[in-house]
């Protein structure tokens, strides 16, 4: 038998495998005005930037939050052909900023390592001919 409890703003249904036997019957709420966790999103129900969006993984805050959030609304509200091509300077000074603070925002090891790539992988041609010019010495 199916039964239903309330967790906060969750519902949760339990059911048998009888109950799965037949089609589901649910219907979706899409974008409810009164969901008391609108506030989570994006944008604000007036399309300005939620900055407190968890999204952003506290980029909004800290010593470089000022310089993210004036990259990332340049960016969000950019009318450019390429989206975002007017933000150059924004993003700039964002990543000059969080290279200041490194302690605060951890580069990530691929980034940190960028500098220190390898020699380019051989061309298909030069591996095909090193190892032809190695089989015919043998």
């Amino acid at each position: 038998m199916a039964y239903c409890q309330q967790e906060g703003k969750d519902q949760i249904i339990f059911v048998t495998k009888e109950d799965h036997e037949s089609p589901s019957n649910a219907e979706l709420v899409v974008d409810d005005p009164n969901d008391p966790y609108e506030e989570y999103r994006l944008t604000l129900p007036s399309g300005e930037i939620n900055w407190n969006c968890p999204c952003f993984g506290g980029m909004a805050s800290g010593p470089c939050g000022e310089s993210f959030k004036s990259a990332f609304a340049c960016f969000h509200y950019s009318t450019d052909e390429i989206k975002g091509s007017d933000c150059v300077e924004q993003f700039q000074a964002m990543r000059e900023c969080v290279q200041t603070y490194p302690a605060v925002y951890p580069q990530e090891e691929n980034e940190a390592n960028v500098e220190e790539e390898e020699e380019p992988a051989q061309s298909v041609e030069e591996a095909i001919g090193t190892e032809a010019s190695a089989a015919t010495k043998q």
